[in-house]
């Protein structure tokens, strides 16, 4: 397929997610036979030691849309989502969580903003950053209280205005895609962070749709991970002011 021929990839990165990612495999396919786009689903392991390789197996012949990035080690979200952005070859390109915790219905809205020219267009669960943005089902208070906490100090060294980095439902123009991601360095949870920041720094006009987000108690995020994001937040900071980044 040649890049011309397909309007959008879906990128989902998987870990362990045998039990989350045919339901959520299921739930895009269902999405797309209604609309009109080509597209192709990517499905990038990220070192599963779980059966989500045997059970992604088991539903490849489903659809010809469907392929898999099969990596043995296990690098991290930041790195398995830049892998699926590069090998992509959708106009635009969307990366969405093997939780389903914010559905593929929501693009409706970001085609909208696509069509008014930009170039990222991000969901966000917090209502500071668009009306309408909720957490349908909410993570618990402490989860809650943690990443607001962690949100204002994003906000006052990398990404200012932006209330909601973390939202794993993200879309971009080819070209801003490309760009971004084959400057990325952040591996883990803070590669949301530094691909926005990275997103302004080289002009690109961001966008941000309301989520109804459906939290999945079995999140791989952990509290030390909280922490790691607060130091590739720092990191972000850091490389931009000393132009570690090639831009």
């Amino acid at each position: 397929m040649a890049q011309a021929d397909l309007d959008l990839s879906i990128i989902v990165p998987a870990y362990n997610e045998a039990e989350r990612i045919p339901q959520t495999l299921k739930r895009l396919r269902e999405y797309f036979s209604g609309q009109s786009c080509s597209y192709e689903i990517i499905v990038v392991l990220d070192g599963p030691s779980d059966s989500t390789r045997d059970v992604l197996k088991g539903m490849s012949g489903e659809t010809e849309q469907f392929r898999c990035v099969d990596r043995t080690e296990n690098r991290g979200k930041g790195f398995t989502v830049k892998e699926g952005m590069l090998k992509a070859l959708g106009h635009v390109r969307l990366f969405t969580d093997a939780d389903n915790s914010t559905d593929i219905a929501h693009f409706d809205m970001m085609r909208t903003l696509f069509d008014k020219g930009y170039d990222v267009v991000i969901a966000s669960r917090n209502p500071h950053d668009v009306p309408g943005a909720q957490e349908t089902v909410p993570q618990a208070w402490t989860k809650r209280i943690l990443g607001r906490i962690g949100n204002l100090f994003v906000q006052l060294l990398a990404v200012r205005g932006i209330w909601d980095t973390q939202c794993g439902f993200k879309a971009f123009r080819a070209e801003a895609a490309e760009r971004i991601f084959s400057l990325t360095e952040i591996e883990g949870w803070g590669f949301d962070i530094e691909v926005l920041a990275l997103a302004r720094a080289l002009n690109f006009k961001v966008g941000i749709i309301p989520a109804h987000w459906v939290n999945d108690d079995r999140s791989h995020v952990r509290w030390l991970d909280y922490l790691g994001v607060l130091a590739d937040t720092i990191r972000v900071r850091y490389n931009l002011a000393a132009g570690k980044y090639k831009l």
